[in-house]
């Protein structure tokens, strides 16, 4: 069991401790997510689905609006600002404190939500990648940043990836891009590995294995997305939607790691792994 680092962001001028690890509640606002349970296309939908979320113990809430699953159809811009203007404001009405991340891999989509909409931070699958202007973005907008590691897009991240050593050089293209950003002035960086972006299985089991050692030479807060992804379900021979005790398991080892934020399809049960994990490292 390792500790947890007790790293803080900086979020609307107050400090979110992650201490205690956090749950992410994942809201898509798409049709075509690969988890069909998690696509809300009404408002009543969203509404609903924030106020679960609260009700059961998420922190912050990540809404997205272009699925990023191999296959999806594209979204041009202007509809995906559609969709993140209309389900942001109704986050905001069901829960004017949440902490409200927008996943968006494009500069001026994500400084739309952030000065008009109400996002409080950038969750960006390409780490930069895909939008030159999304650092300086960021810099300028002040928001926390969540740095993704992708190799490819998502069209083409799962055509046959390879690495020498996926653990060393997920840290080192991580590592890279987050001195970019605080050479910018970016204060507040959140490391997820990706898993299932441009990874086999085994290379997300291998990243998994070894979060503790990722956070150690990232030092940086460290966000763990797995819920219901094909990481779980393929090798166990079931579906997504039958994936949710293997994603708990997993969720568990990686709290034990000393993981700090949890993206998730199922509040509750994270929420739950969440404290009795706590209950463990308080009577180690």
């Amino acid at each position: 069991m390792n500790p947890i680092k007790p790293y803080t962001l900086r979020v609307r001028g107050r400090l979110f401790d992650l201490s205690r690890p956090a749950v992410m509640g994942i809201l898509n606002v798409t049709p075509d997510s690969f988890y069909a349970a998690s696509r809300m296309q009404t408002a009543d939908d969203v509404a609903g689905r924030v106020r679960q979320m609260r009700h059961e113990g998420a922190a912050m809430v990540d809404v997205g609006a272009y699925s990023s699953r191999p296959g999806a159809a594209d979204v041009d811009e202007a509809e995906e600002m559609r969709r993140l203007q209309w389900a942001l404001a109704i986050v905001r009405r069901e829960w004017p404190d949440a902490i409200v991340s927008v996943d968006t891999f494009r500069a001026r989509v994500a400084a739309r939500c952030v000065e008009e909409w109400g996002a409080d931070v950038i969750n960006d699958i390409s780490g930069g990648d895909m939008d030159p202007q999304m650092f300086a973005t960021v810099a300028r907008l002040g928001t926390p940043y969540i740095l993704m590691h992708m190799r490819g897009t998502p069209a083409d991240m799962q055509r046959n990836p390879q690495y020498d050593n996926v653990v060393a050089q997920v840290v080192r293209h991580l590592a890279d891009r987050a001195v970019r950003l605080r050479d910018m002035g970016v204060a507040d960086v959140v490391a997820d590995p990706g898993f299932g972006f441009g990874k086999t299985v085994a290379h997300n089991y291998q990243l998994l294995a070894r979060v503790a050692e990722m956070i150690d030479l990232l030092d940086m807060p460290l966000l763990v997305g797995i819920s219901r992804k094909s990481m779980i379900y393929r090798p166990l021979g079931i579906d997504a939607a039958e994936a949710l005790d293997g994603t708990t398991a997993l969720h568990a080892a990686a709290l034990l790691a000393g993981a700090h934020i949890l993206r998730v399809h199922d509040v509750r049960a994270a929420a739950h792994a969440v404290a009795v994990v706590d209950l463990l490292r308080q009577n180690a």
